[in-house]
């Protein structure tokens, strides 16, 4: 069984805690984290951009100029793709940059990149935090307490708290995700994980 610190809100270290190998001391794996990263990313793509074609630009229904006479090219339309104003050649459309990934890829995705930030000592437990009301000072104080060196910190709960992630919406380096939602991307893009004790049986009821 590995091994993992565990912390109170104050930075005090309380003790060490066992946490299940299958999902916490599995081999890295670059390019399988790499593969899912890169697909968790092209998910949040919009694909929004649009250009319009010839035939889609208003206008354009009479000839420009005089056919003949004036020492230019003859132009039939001013919506021609090389004229001011025309369509667009080969121009960016709406589309979907999503990309499939098995759920099996993405849960040892998510193995592989807990197990890495567990062996860099990247990743704690904090034993005692809970919130009555939303509050940005007590959550700061505490993410200052167990991740020093203003690192960009990811709190996973146990559930939804939304008296947590509401205090950690004027931190900007904070990210607080829930133990069923948190993904290979949300850990990869943190420096410092730090997991609700009570967090970790739903994170291994999910991976195992």
């Amino acid at each position: 069984m590995a091994s993992v610190r565990v912390y109170n809100k104050d930075g005090s270290e309380a003790a060490q805690a066992q946490v299940n190998d299958t999902v916490f001391d599995v081999p890295q794996n670059i390019t399988l984290i790499h593969q899912v990263v890169v697909a968790l990313q092209n998910a949040k793509r919009q694909g929004n951009a649009e250009t319009k074609v010839r035939k889609e630009v208003r206008g354009g229904g009479a000839k420009p100029f005089r056919q003949k006479g004036t020492g230019r090219a003859r132009q039939g339309s001013s919506r021609e793709p090389h004229m001011r104003g025309g369509g667009v050649v080969f121009g960016p459309h709406k589309r979907s940059y999503r990309q499939e990934v098995p759920s099996k890829m993405r849960r040892k995705a998510l193995r592989c990149a807990l197990s890495e930030r567990l062996r860099e000592e990247q990743l704690c437990l904090l034993s005692d935090f809970s919130m009555d009301a939303p509050q940005t000072a007590p959550l700061a104080e505490m993410v200052a307490a167990v991740s020093p060196e203003g690192r960009k910190t990811l709190l996973v709960t146990a559930a939804n708290e939304p008296n947590v992630t509401k205090s950690a919406a004027n931190l900007d380096r904070v990210t607080v995700r829930t133990a069923s939602d948190v993904n290979a991307l949300d850990i990869v893009a943190a420096k410092r994980i730090v997991l609700m004790q009570d967090a970790v049986a739903t994170l291994e009821d999910r991976l195992s």
